[in-house]
């Protein structure tokens, strides 16, 4: 159990002349929130996507819970396990709510209908909508979507969550209903690494903040030693323009 449940090792990719990676290590353990923040193209939701192999990446491994990253049948064993919230809800707009979060369950997990419903009015339940099953995503308000789309990914019993800028396309008023339903997943021991520039949840729930720049880790520390005592001039900087 003491082995990180995310190994990245000397990771580099590549888009054409861009060097969008360079090198990245990182350990992430098991029930470990992990905040990445940086600017613009530092490579921060490119190295998220390689956790789950979204992207392919030109050097280096990932070792997902004991799954290297090498195979497709190992890539698709490692992405039923990884749930992923992307800035875009992706939900099917002709589909309910309900349908939304029962369909993968049907299809990857092999549930009954049943099964997958029950599942489905649970987690609405707790991600705080359970009035909205029978909503179309867009009957909903941007925090709500986003809240079907965390409740479509805990479905299937991911053991790693994913999240890129989950909050970056909604309005200020909305983002705080999803912040708490990250921050009560935190709290029940759910291993998350989280890209987003939300002090307030980086504070609150997780157990390190990574600054990455220009494809490479700059910093890496508790969130109070990151935002308020940084040890490297870059990650100053940065704080000084988003603080």
């Amino acid at each position: 159990m003491d082995e990180p449940i995310i190994q990245i090792r000397n990771v580099h990719k590549r888009f054409g002349g861009v060097h969008a990676l360079k090198g990245v290590s990182l350990d992430v353990k098991r029930g470990e929130v992990v905040v990445i923040i940086g600017p613009s193209g530092s490579g921060k939701s490119t190295l998220l996507r390689c956790i789950n192999r979204l992207e392919e990446f030109d050097e280096g491994s990932i070792v997902v819970d004991g799954i290297p990253l090498d195979t497709a049948a190992n890539i698709n064993a490692v992405r039923t396990e990884v749930g992923m919230v992307f800035q875009q809800f992706n939900l099917f707009p002709h589909l309910s709510v309900l349908e939304n979060i029962v369909l993968a369950q049907r299809v990857v997990r092999k549930r009954s209908r049943d099964e997958a419903v029950q599942n489905a009015l649970q987690l609405l339940e707790k991600v705080g909508i359970p009035d909205k099953a029978d909503a179309f995503p867009l009957q909903l308000s941007g925090g709500q979507q986003q809240r079907v789309a965390i409740a479509r990914a805990l479905a299937m019993n991911p053991k790693i969550m994913l999240f890129d800028e989950p909050t970056s396309a909604l309005d200020p008023e909305m983002i705080q209903e999803v912040l708490d339903v990250m921050v009560e997943l935190a709290r029940e021991g759910m291993t998350m690494v989280v890209v987003s520039h939300e002090m307030g949840f980086s504070r609150a729930a997780a157990h390190r903040a990574i600054l990455m720049d220009a494809g490479q880790i700059v910093e890496d520390a508790p969130p109070d030693v990151l935002f308020n005592h940084p040890t490297q001039e870059r990650t100053k900087l940065f704080l000084s323009k988003i603080l």
